[in-house]
């Protein structure tokens, strides 16, 4: 299977791309969230959507901080919930149900869920994270960014 040579959707758009990692900045340095919760859902919110590179970037990325037997059970995440902490449970399910909005619509019982766990800010903070990866997502799937993964 060829696949065809797409855009550099960074290159030919870099305002768009500052805009977007300037979003991605505020969210590493001017927050409360640990970075280790922002890459674990920006990985669940990637394996949803199908964005290998941003699956292979995000798991290297939580590979610093996380063992390789949590990481590779993220997809499964609620079958093994002693593995993670409360805030990161919460955080996984808001993240599932935010990416599936069409289907979800943000339900109640999720949005108090989430709202039991994290403070105001910390939850609106986590949500731009999971609108911010969507977005990403939505550029490096169509534009088939490469990863780093060797065969």
């Amino acid at each position: 299977m060829t696949t065809m040579t797409r855009l550099t959707w960074h290159s030919v758009a870099p305002e768009g791309a500052k805009a977007l990692y300037g979003v991605h900045h505020y969210l590493m340095t001017g927050t409360n969230l640990p970075e280790e919760l922002i890459h674990l859902v920006f990985l669940r919110v990637s394996q949803i959507n199908g964005c290998a590179h941003c699956i292979d970037l995000h798991t290297r990325d939580l590979l610093k901080t996380m063992p390789i037997d949590k990481v590779v059970l993220v997809p499964v995440w609620e079958e093994v919930p002693h593995l993670f902490p409360e805030t990161y449970r919460a955080a996984l399910a808001w993240a599932e149900e935010v990416t599936r909005v069409s289907e979800t619509h943000a339900s109640d019982e999720a949005y108090a869920a989430a709202s039991a766990t994290f403070e105001p800010k910390d939850l609106v903070d986590l949500t731009i994270a999971i609108a911010a990866m969507n977005a990403f997502n939505r550029l490096g799937a169509p534009f088939r960014l490469p990863v780093k993964a060797q065969p």
